[in-house]
């Protein structure tokens, strides 16, 4: 069963692309970036079980590649992502959470872990979406995540040409991960990998002091 909570912000022109992009995402999206997102989750502990938070989890092409042991929460604003999630959780525990990712309906220090795959440069504000994953992490705990990010005073002209358009119907493209994390202290980063497209897509570590 879908927990519903109001989304702090419409997104309304988003939202509506991604309920409309649900049927094709996969794919355009599964096959290019399995060997990224694989290498990506090898980072979630498979140790004990532990509560983790999948915030903005899309179609749910995350969840066959996860550990069994731990407690989900998954969470994403488009109904319709997560509709074709829920056939994908054979064999986890899972809760699911019709929300904002900018707006977390959690408690603080609730999860020890958050996995943030493809939704921090695709949210408008993504310093909120990352201080949201902070504040809902437990001291010690990790956020893991894997998305596009400019490099420091790199031009780009093309992708920030683009950025009016993708922004409103399916991701930003002039995000650049190191201005998003200043706007987090909290936050400090165990590793940075790129994985695809020359770096433009990275795997992160970051660890809650």
């Amino acid at each position: 069963m879908i927990k519903h909570d109001l989304p702090h912000r419409e997104n309304t022109m988003l939202r509506w692309s991604y309920d409309k992009l649900a049927p094709l995402y996969d794919l355009v999206i599964a096959r290019p970036l399995l060997a990224a997102r694989t290498h990506s989750l090898h980072s979630v502990p498979a140790d004990e079980s532990r509560s983790v938070l999948l915030s903005g989890i899309g179609t749910g092409l995350d969840l066959p590649l996860l550990p069994k042991l731990h407690s989900y929460t998954a969470l994403d604003f488009s109904a319709a992502m997560l509709s074709r999630a829920i056939p994908r959780a054979t064999g986890l525990r899972v809760e699911w959470v019709l929300g904002d990712s900018m707006a977390l309906p959690f408690a603080d220090a609730q999860f020890d872990h958050v996995v943030l795959h493809l939704i921090v440069a695709v949210v408008p504000q993504p310093a909120q979406c990352l201080s949201e994953a902070a504040r809902v992490l437990k001291p010690g705990g990790t956020i893991i995540l894997l998305d596009k990010f400019l490099r420091p005073n790199k031009r780009s002209l093309v992708r920030r040409a683009l950025n009016p358009l993708s922004r409103r119907i399916a991701t930003r493209m002039d995000v650049v991960f190191e201005d998003v994390l200043a706007e987090v202290p909290t936050l400090q980063v165990v590793s940075d990998v790129p994985l695809l497209a020359a770096g433009w897509i990275r795997g992160i570590v970051l660890r809650k002091g």
